[in-house]
């Protein structure tokens, strides 16, 4: 049995970590493209790049989709430029551009999220869209990260939402690498997961509910403690290692298929991966005091646990037959839970999760 783990070059995590991005570039390569959401362009970097010294780069807003047309446009900046070293500065979608402009390029990459919003930064997978914002593909590039540099106070500083949307996409990691363990599925790294993967993807899932709540309210007062650089860890690198090293199953594959109905563009990637969770749940007859703990959870911080949280609390039957069609569709992780998965059964769980979401509000 082929056992595989993969993981980012280096993982620098501290307040302040983005002064010291200048000396990190330098060690890699002779020019930078970095790839810049709309905040690190007119914000983060001014304020940061006094301390980069004479290292020599180019910022290039980004376009706001993670779509081939945005890859290839980046890519052509990257080749023009002569650039060697790409960072991806912003979001996921910035951070798994910069990524994918990395492969195409032949530079070294690396990724410098301000925000904790999902477990992309370490990984080697791009979350490729179409310029609708419909899901289309997962890009798999042959490596990780060469630098993964996480600037905890500008994360801090970052709205409460995303912090907690990171805790949401978190929050599969353990339940799809476990199915997976189960399943004696392939991970990302295309083998069996390690003992190392599934304890990453554990510990996790133990952190983010130990220290979520505390970690949320020092984001609220945008400061940097203990918990919140517990979290910070927990939704970048365990998630990421996680997620990579032990698989993915149901709730990526759920969050995909509601990505068809518009409604859920609005909404972030963790938001809606915590509604394939407590889907999960259900589908794979979780037992009742662990769905109450998901529960409370969610809950607690403040992470959707009903369909309407994530913009189609109106679909219809036909429109929920769309989303499972897709989660279902060949190739999607939903079949490395380790039993037979059909539309018809996600359709029920889904509807299942949302009412057990509105019920509890009502109680």
């Amino acid at each position: 049995m082929k056992q595989t783990a993969i993981f980012p070059g280096r993982y620098l995590q501290q307040e302040n970590a983005l002064q010291r991005l200048g000396r990190n570039i330098g060690r890699m390569g002779k020019h930078a493209l970095i790839i810049a959401g709309k905040t690190a362009a007119e914000t983060i970097i001014p304020a940061n790049q006094c301390h980069w010294g004479n290292c020599p780069f180019t910022v290039e807003q980004f376009g706001g989709e993670c779509s081939d047309e945005e890859i290839e446009r980046l890519t052509a900046l990257a080749k023009e430029s002569a650039s060697d070293v790409i960072v991806g500065m912003g979001g996921g979608k910035v951070i798994d551009t910069a990524k994918a402009v990395g492969h195409a390029a032949n530079a070294r990459t690396v990724i410098a999220p301000t925000i904790a919003s999902t477990d992309a930064p370490t990984s080697a997978v791009s979350v490729i869209y179409k310029p609708d914002g419909a899901f289309s593909r997962y890009l798999f590039v042959p490596r990780n990260p060469d630098l993964v540099i996480v600037d905890t106070q500008v994360i801090a500083e970052a709205p409460v939402r995303f912090l907690v949307a990171g805790m949401g996409d978190a929050l599969a990691t353990w339940f799809e690498a476990d199915s997976c363990r189960q399943s004696f599925s392939s991970n990302q790294a295309a083998g069996y997961g390690t003992l190392a993967g599934f304890s990453l993807a554990r510990l996790c899932y133990d952190t983010i509910l130990e220290y979520g709540v505390a970690a949320k309210t020092s984001c609220e007062r945008k400061v940097v403690t203990p918990a919140l650089e517990h979290v910070v860890e927990a939704n970048t690198l365990l998630s990421g290692l996680g997620f990579e090293s032990g698989g993915l199953a149901s709730a990526h594959s759920i969050h995909n298929g509601l990505t068809q109905l518009h409604g859920t563009h609005d909404f972030y990637h963790g938001e809606k991966v915590a509604i394939g969770v407590l889907a999960g749940l259900f589908l794979c007859d979780r037992p009742s005091e662990l769905i109450d703990d998901v529960y409370d959870f969610c809950e607690s911080i403040g992470l959707p646990t009903t369909l309407g949280d994530v913009g189609i609390g109106d679909a219809s039957d036909d429109d929920l037959r769309l989303v499972t069609q897709a989660a279902c569709i060949e190739g999607e992780t939903i079949h490395h839970e380790p039993f037979p998965v059909t539309p018809d059964a996600v359709f029920a769980a889904l509807k299942t999760a949302d009412q057990v979401g509105l019920n509890r509000r009502e109680s």
